[in-house]
Formats: structure tokens, sequence, C-alpha cells
């Protein structure tokens, strides 16, 4: 079964829509994130706890939402950006409630990373 096309949305697109998109993309899923407020930087936090695991984000630098993004999307995952995401009619829409690892220790932004990896292992189905 083919990974739907996926845009992550978080507020500042630092944290968690970055870990999200970092990790299904590793999973073979094509992958997009954004904020509706973007922040300057990744945090330094979320790039190292995905350095662990071989991934790295550090060149990347997040990003506002776009409706074109929405368009793109088969699926929309938020995490806490509320009414500043767009909803367009057809498509599936998920709420993931976790907290934003900016300013966390590295012991609860690896809980984070691998709460957010199980999510993402259940997207396809």
């Amino acid at each position: 079964m083919s990974l739907p096309r996926a845009l992550f949305v978080c507020v500042q697109n630092a944290g968690r829509s970055q870990l999200a998109q970092a990790l299904y993309e590793r999973r073979g899923g094509e992958g997009r994130s954004a904020g509706s407020q973007p922040a300057e930087r990744v945090h330094p936090e979320v790039v190292e706890a995905l350095r662990e695991v071989g991934i790295e984000v550090g060149h990347r630098s997040p990003r506002g939402l776009s409706q074109d993004d929405v368009e793109w999307a088969e699926v929309v995952v938020t995490m806490g950006c509320g009414d500043a995401c767009p909803v367009l009619p057809g498509k599936r829409y998920v709420e993931w409630d976790l907290p934003d690892p900016s300013g966390a220790p590295l012991d609860e932004v690896r809980a984070l990373r691998d709460e957010i990896e199980r999510r993402v292992s259940r997207l396809g189905e």
C-alpha cells in the first residue's frame, strides 16, 4: 500500500512538524511541513534528537503554511495550530495533541520523536 502525501502542520514548523516530516520521509512517504507562524530555525533539540536516529534536518528552514500545501496533501496532520489551518473539502484531517518540544530536555524530545514515529507508521492504514 502506498503512503498518502502528508502535510504536517504546527505553529512554528520548528519542532513537531519537522519531526513528523523527517520520520515519514524515512518510511518512504512523500511529506511536507509548515507552520502558521514559522520560527527562524528548527529547534536545536529537535535537530539533535533526529541526528541520533540518523536523520539530518539542521539545514532545513521553517516555512509558512500555504494553500498550495493543503491542496497538494492527501492527509493533513495538525499539531496545535487551531483555526490557522485551512480546511478543504475532500481532505483527510488528523489532529495530534502533542507537546511543543521547544526548550524541552533532550529526553522529552526523544520520547516525542518516538511517539511521532509510532503515529506516522499508522498514516498509511
